[in-house]
């Protein structure tokens, strides 16, 4: 937000994810980006609320954030030496206009081959716990991916062009 020039606050949404019964990737993180954004909109009806949710998908499987460290390896072992995509859904709603403007964006990445230690040592450091398909291409994991096709921003978890998108959509830049 800060890079659109917007003033803006951030509040996370009790949203239980495991509802949501759509299966391709690019409806469900708009749905789930819906979601997050009517919950705040809820408490803050004039405000123009942002919901976005982001996902990692390899062989048709979408991968979430990690239960554990299990987990977490077993998805760094289903990511290292390929590429998979990631899906970034954003939502802006205003309640009181009853106004939303919703997209999504793609982007593939190549992750690098890893070791078993190097997952370890990746995995110990906390990172891969709160991010979906277990990194962050904004930390640690940046030395293990070979490129990208599509918005960085995207896969850091908000694609701002999109964001910028909307935003012009709904007259706010």
């Amino acid at each position: 937000m800060a890079l659109l020039g917007l003033p803006y606050t951030c509040q996370s949404p009790e949203v239980d994810e495991t509802v949501c019964k759509i299966r391709r990737p690019s409806q469900r993180c708009i749905a789930l980006a819906r979601q997050k954004a009517e919950a705040v909109a809820e408490e803050h009806p004039q405000a123009w609320c942002i919901g976005a949710d982001t996902m990692v998908v390899v062989d048709g499987e979408i991968l979430g954030k990690p239960h554990n460290e299990t987990d977490a390896c077993r998805m760094l072992q289903r990511l290292q030496g390929r590429s998979h995509l990631v899906y970034t859904g954003v939502c802006l709603y205003q309640k009181a206009a009853e106004k939303r403007y919703s997209g999504y964006r793609r982007t593939r990445v190549w992750f690098a081959p890893m070791t078993p230690q190097q997952m370890d040592a990746y995995i110990r450091t906390g990172e891969p716990m709160d991010k979906a398909g277990a990194y962050g291409i904004q930390g640690r994991a940046a030395a293990y991916i070979q490129r990208i096709d599509g918005c960085y921003f995207n896969v850091v978890g908000l694609p701002v062009q999109l964001l910028a998108d909307l935003c012009r959509q709904a007259g706010l830049l």
